[in-house]
């Protein structure tokens, strides 16, 4: 017989880890690259779409999220003054059954960690930072910092914004900085003593907004985060830490709620938002991007995990039953299946309108990547 496809996967994040999740079920052959030396359980929340839950689902992980993540009633969109209702986009039992899937309020180490789950920890290496990629007759050779190299049949660069596989395909440009900033942080509900905060609500402001959310099924956690202008911050790593004080006095006269969870708050991060352009392609011959590699996501619609996500589902439905001969068209197959979407997706962020009014959500959250047609 044959030996199986294999696919050297850059990037252990969500994209990367579905992806290699969704390669196993079709008998590729998968290891995943990764820089960081461990995996880390930052402060942060996600908001798992119905089109992702549907992905994730056919990858074993649906009963554990439910245990996990909060069932929210509503995401709520309010004025950031007043509390009045701009638009209340109804999820719970009835959104799951109209779009065949719930929507889940997580903590974005648990879905990380449920993806990790389903993937052989022998296919993970760490410590593994990509320096170099050539494509050679049995293969791509990757070649990593550590001195270590790697041939596999295909690459995935699943390595997010700053997709080091992305420059090498197709040459560094720059990021955009938006000018605005965010910052996020989970902490214990049991710090707001009691007080009772919606399940779901997005504040929004004339020029800043904040979203609140639970992330654990019995409300014990929360999460924040917001966008606001700041054109000189530049500093994007996760783990910067932000001003508690700076942070309250920019949402100052904000509705009672947003004041009682920033009052209660102990501590923040800070990080800049980046966007890029879209890229004219996203493969060249053995080697394609996935995620925010390729079509980068403003947090805007709650949807730059949930795109990768669906990337891994519908690259692994273009790959299965492929040679090695095949691995090009179906790399062109995968990009002209899924650049459509992915357009609409960014560009809709980008405006930063979601919810704000009444909004059709049907073409978001009733995607399903598993059966949605693919490309000729």
């Amino acid at each position: 017989m044959a030996r199986p496809v294999s696919i050297a996967i850059v990037g252990a994040g969500m994209g990367g880890l579905a992806a290699a999740a969704a390669l196993r079920r079709v008998g590729i052959d998968v290891n995943v690259y990764e820089q960081a030396a461990q995996f880390a359980r930052i402060g942060a929340g996600i908001q798992i779409g119905c089109n992702a839950t549907k992905v994730l689902r056919e990858l074993g992980l649906e009963s554990r999220l439910r245990a996990q993540s909060f069932y929210p009633r509503s995401w709520n969109n309010r004025d950031w003054r007043t509390g009045a209702v701009k638009f209340d986009m109804i999820f719970g039992e009835s959104a799951e059954q109209r779009f065949g899937a719930p929507y889940l309020l997580a903590h974005r180490g648990d879905l990380h960690a449920a993806l990790a789950s389903t993937v052989p920890d022998e296919c993970i290496r760490l410590n593994h930072r990509l320096v170099g990629l050539e494509e050679i007759n049995d293969g791509v050779r990757l070649a990593f910092a550590n001195g270590a190299t790697a041939v596999a049949d295909a690459v995935v660069g699943a390595d997010g914004v700053h997709s080091v596989v992305r420059d090498m395909l197709f040459g560094v440009s720059p990021v955009n900085y938006t000018g605005r900033i965010a910052y996020r942080t989970t902490y214990p509900a049991a710090l707001l003593g009691g007080q009772q905060i919606d399940d779901c609500t997005k504040w929004w402001g004339e020029d800043r907004h904040i979203v609140i959310y639970y992330v654990k099924p019995d409300r014990s956690e929360i999460y924040l985060v917001t966008s606001q202008p700041e054109p000189e911050f530049r500093i994007e790593s996760w783990s910067a830490k932000g001003d508690v004080g700076e942070l309250r006095s920019a949402f100052t006269g904000f509705d009672r709620q947003v004041e009682t969870v920033l009052a209660a708050c102990p501590d923040v991060h800070k990080w800049a938002i980046v966007d890029r352009e879209s890229l004219a392609r996203w493969a060249d011959r053995n080697v394609t991007l996935l995620g925010d590699a390729c079509h980068p996501m403003t947090p805007y619609m709650a949807q730059g995990a949930a795109m990768a996500i669906e990337d891994a589902a519908v690259l692994s439905r273009c790959l299965d039953g492929i040679d090695r001969d095949g691995i090009a068209n179906a790399f062109r197959r995968f990009e002209a299946s899924r650049v459509g979407r992915t357009t609409r997706v960014q560009q809709t962020s980008r405006a930063n309108i979601w919810l704000k009014e009444k909004t059709d959500t049907d073409w978001v959250y009733g995607y399903d990547a598993w059966t949605v047609p693919l490309a000729a």
